[in-house]
């Protein structure tokens, strides 16, 4: 059904709480293992691959440092403490941009054209609602990376029939769209948090992501203007997809090759940890792509199952598990 939320439901307790931790931290951890190896190609990491968080590499950064992609996510699940608020998220993502909050070590050290260019223009007196890139070329995954959040905040406001109701996917659409706007990164970010909802309510692994799957493509496809932009998801919906060979799945920065390679790696693997080191081990963009995928084996595979062994590394963990403990 499509309608208008209108009731608020509260959803409090461990279960949310849990599943704010394990996403975050998830994610955080899938982040602070690709960085060292950002740009690195697949080839190269199979004959040396990544096996345990390391340090330095691509951005010379200390082992557990992450990257743009948590400090985006961890503005915005700050933001989100205090309600829906799209001016306060791009002002705290200014933060983080121009004075270092956010950050593992005081500094911004890493950002995506589309970001800057869309923090440029909301500081030039754009409204944040079209500060976001619209162009064809604006469909990196600098969105996808940061919007788990809104996650936890649609299933805390209205319930866990959020998805049921247009005005979840226009909030989802609209958090994207402060930085990329085009249809297809707003799409990639409602079939992300449509498979993390189903994740997080206890289903299996290929359950949950084959509902997410179908839940997402039947509300696009009933959307004229986005309609058109879902064929570029297709591989998605095909039940083979599961099979591809690591040679079909592409790694780089665009935001259709991320929700992929992320989502391939979950369900070639039974475990947090076998599922983070081959997403990482894919090359290339290998923070984001940790991140994106963390966040959803996190959520699936809960916060005891992220290796000790990685959380003890990561830079100002009990800041940022604080941080989840506020959300």
């Amino acid at each position: 059904m499509v309608g208008t939320l209108t009731r608020k439901y509260r959803i409090v307790g461990d279960s949310l709480s849990n599943n704010i931790l394990s996403g975050i931290m998830g994610l955080v951890v899938g982040d602070a293992l690709g960085v060292p190896v950002e740009f690195r190609d697949r080839e190269a990491l199979r004959l040396n691959p990544v096996k345990d968080m390391t340090g330095y590499g691509t951005c010379n950064q200390a082992p557990g440092t992450w990257s743009d992609d948590s400090s985006m996510t961890l503005a915005l699940l700050d933001s989100l403490k205090n309600g829906l608020h799209y001016e306060d998220i791009m002002d705290k993502f200014l933060a983080w941009y121009e004075e270092g909050a956010y950050t593992p070590h005081g500094q911004m050290f890493d950002i995506g054209i589309a970001t800057s260019q869309a923090l440029r223009r909301y500081k030039e007196g754009y409204n944040a609602l079209e500060a976001g890139g619209q162009d064809e070329y604006d469909n990196g995954n600098g969105s996808l990376m940061r919007i788990l959040p809104i996650l936890f905040y649609l299933q805390k406001e209205y319930g866990p029939d959020f998805l049921d109701y247009e005005k979840s996917f226009e909030i989802i659409h609209n958090v994207s769209g402060l930085t990329h706007s085009h249809k297809r990164s707003q799409i990639g970010c409602g079939i992300y948090i449509t498979i993390g909802h189903y994740l997080s309510l206890g289903k299996s692994l290929e359950e949950g992501i084959s509902k997410g799957i179908e839940k997402a493509f039947n509300f696009y496809k009933s959307k004229t203007d986005f309609k058109e932009e879902l064929g570029s998801y297709s591989r998605l919906e095909n039940p083979a997809f599961k099979d591809l060979g690591e040679d079909e799945i592409r790694s780089g920065g665009y935001v259709v090759d991320s929700l992929e390679a992320s989502l391939w790696c979950l369900l070639n693997s039974q475990s947090y940890e076998e599922a983070l080191l081959k997403a990482v081990n894919l090359g290339k963009d290998t923070d984001t792509t940790g991140a994106i995928c963390g966040g959803l084996a996190g959520i699936f595979y809960g916060y005891d199952a992220i290796p000790e062994s990685w959380l003890k590394k990561i830079v100002k963990r009990d800041w940022i598990e604080g941080l989840c403990e506020e959300g």
